[in-house]
């Protein structure tokens, strides 16, 4: 079988996987997305005729021109080695503005606060989609109620109490359940479409037009609403690397996209007969037999969207770290197969405290709809932004060409981010709260880390002059390796000198070590080590990381042996510099900012962990430093 055959053998294959983590979330927004137009808003649209039909052109060309046209057509060809998001984004961006500091760092605020506003989703949408999800107990039985709240919080208990497990079992189920959910919309859609067919001509662009000619006031506020139609989009992109752009741009066009249009002009079609079925037009459209099964079935499809998202975290959180914008904290790989399945304790449990008490706090979908949406369209306005630097900068298109492009996305982006705005004051400051505090942690430590490795960088010695003087004056030398974590391969690093300093001993080779982490994905294995040999047994060592890959110390510095360096880990020693740090107010930043960052620091996890050094082997010396 040759290679396209294999292709298009495998493309099915990977469109039915990305059904069961990329388009859960965007999946489940039939859930809401109705009622919350026309019933639960804070600024609810009048039932009427004409509104109806301007409410679902208005759905229909949003998942047009967001989904189909901007990501799926343009955005996500934008893709890092293979790789997709709003980091991977940041990386392209920033890559091409290198000569220029100003537009690089202006560009690196936009990229965070993006990746902020993807964290703000991360913890809103399993809240509003498994409540979603259970709320059809209202339907079924008005009596159960009040166990609304207690059985989300008790499913979002096991979703992420799972997370540790690993995704690789479950991920197997997850597009099967997904074609059935689906599938499922889709058949109810048709079903409620059949009673009133004329809910078709809303297919025509037309009437969303009038709706904002006759009620222009009232066509923007809904807009504030219309965009939960398209929540779930980033995932089409940030999980482009596990499949593929070919695969995701399947499943869409020929699955999703007409599942979710049927679906909704179905509600469209229930409420036009009765106007009673707005209170809950999802599960209203199925027969009362039904009800019980769809429950189930909405709930499996909710957990699987709220995966996704959570992986998405994980993923976006692994990136940050690797790049610098978080500290160190433990990351553990849930398959041995699958590259990108990780978990990361820390973020699962802070995520799910943050979901819990969005639900307790709101208690409703419908009180949370009003808190969804600022996030997903600053998100989405933010990676037009960054788009856009890279269809002129990396693309080569001329300006023309990029401003009109760019400019029609960003019209559809600022409506419906300010219509998102009037629902602050209703629950929309929760996800600009969110995305606050977590830009302050990340920018806090980006800029106190390069603080530090200033202040390190200033008081270290010139690595050449004193290689010079341990030639001429050498101290006692032991079998053996040393090798010493530096940021800077130039300088002479403070576990060294502390070393010569109280033991009064060097060993018989000297390897300084430094990681670099590029702004790509993935480096190659010829790429990943570099070595120079120095005089008197000094080595300098370089590996070579791309942010999403797993750093392992031991097994890359194998990789000497080819370059004429042979390490024998049971005579080598790892020597790790620990920094004890205290705030100051004259650090370079504000005395709250450092008095955090200093706390980040104390609370990150070991060198010895991130970089998978063997404990029995690592030397730590400390020191104490004024920041």
């Amino acid at each position: 079988m040759d290679s396209s055959s294999i292709g298009k053998t495998r493309t099915p294959l990977l469109a039915l996987a990305a059904l069961g983590v990329v388009f859960g979330d965007i999946g489940t927004s039939p859930l809401y997305t109705m009622k919350e137009v026309f019933a639960v808003s804070p600024h609810p649209v009048p039932l009427t005729h004409d509104n109806v039909f301007g409410i679902l052109a208005l759905i229909l060309w949003s998942l047009i021109m967001v989904v189909s046209v901007k990501y799926a057509a343009f955005v996500m060809r934008a893709d890092n080695n293979g790789e997709g998001g709003i980091m991977a984004l940041l990386a392209l961006a920033s890559r091409n503005l290198a000569g220029n500091p100003s537009r690089q760092r202006m560009v690196m605020y936009a990229g965070i606060i993006g990746a902020c506003m993807f964290y703000a989703d991360g913890m809103i949408t399993p809240a509003i989609s498994v409540l979603s999800a259970v709320e059809g107990l209202q339907v079924a039985a008005p009596s159960l109620d009040n166990f609304i709240v207690p059985v989300t919080l008790f499913v979002l208990f096991i979703l992420f109490w799972m997370q540790s497990k690993g995704t690789a079992v479950a991920g197997a189920l997850f597009g099967p359940i997904m074609v059935i959910w689906f599938f499922t919309l889709g058949a109810l859609g048709v079903v409620n479409i059949l009673h009133e067919p004329l809910v078709l001509h809303a297919l025509n662009p037309i009437y969303a037009v009038r709706f904002f000619m006759h009620s222009p006031w009232i066509a923007f506020v809904a807009l504030g609403s219309v965009v939960l139609a398209v929540t779930g989009v980033e995932a089409l992109y940030a999980d482009m690397g596990h499949f593929g752009g070919k695969p995701i741009r399947y499943a869409w066009f020929f699955f999703v996209l007409p599942a979710l249009v049927l679906n909704y002009f179905g509600q469209g079609a229930l409420v036009l007969h009765d106007a009673e079925a707005i209170k809950n037009p999802f599960y209203l459209m199925a027969p009362e037999w039904m009800l019980y099964p769809l429950i189930g079935l909405a709930t499996l499809a909710t957990v699987i969207a709220s995966q996704a998202v959570i992986s998405g975290a994980f993923s976006i959180s692994a990136q940050a770290l690797q790049l610098g914008y978080l500290p160190r904290m433990r990351v553990l790989h849930t398959s041995e197969q699958q590259k990108g399945q990780i978990y990361m304790p820390y973020i699962n449990w802070s995520l799910m405290l943050a979901v819990m008490a969005l639900v307790v706090g709101f208690g409703s979908s419908g009180d949370l709809a009003a808190a969804y949406g600022i996030a997903v369209t600053g998100n989405m306005l933010f990676t037009t932004l960054l788009a856009g630097i890279v269809f002129h900068g990396i693309w080569r298109w001329s300006w023309t060409r990029t401003i009109l492009l760019v400019s029609l996305f960003l019209i559809i982006d600022v409506a419906f981010f300010s219509a998102n705005i009037l629902k602050i004051p209703d629950g929309g400051w929760v996800p600009i709260l969110i995305a606050i505090v977590i830009f302050t942690l990340m920018t806090t430590w980006k800029r106190g880390r390069s603080l530090l490795l200033e202040r390190l960088k200033n008081e270290s010695m010139l690595l050449e002059p004193f290689i010079e003087v341990i030639g001429s004056h050498p101290p006692a030398r032991v079998a053996g390796t040393g090798i010493f974590m530096t940021p800077n391969p130039h300088g002479v690093p403070h576990a060294m000198l502390h070393n010569l300093k109280h033991n009064k001993i060097l060993h018989e080779r000297i390897v300084l070590l430094t990681v670099n982490i590029a702004d790509v994905p993935y480096i190659a294995e010829r790429s990943r080590l570099g070595l120079e040999t120095l005089k008197h047994g000094f080595y300098r060592v370089t590996v070579n990381y791309g942010f999403k890959d797993d750093p392992n110390l031991p097994r890359d510095l194998e990789l000497c042996k080819s370059l004429g360096l042979e390490l024998d880990t049971m005579e080598t020693s790892f020597f790790i510099g620990k920094e004890t740090l205290f705030a100051t107010r004259q650090s370079g930043m504000a005395y709250w900012r450092s008095k955090l960052f200093v706390g980040m620091f104390r609370n990150a996890d070991s060198i010895t962990n991130q970089f998978k050094l063997p404990p029995n082997r690592v030397v730590e010396l400390g020191a104490q430093i004024a920041l």
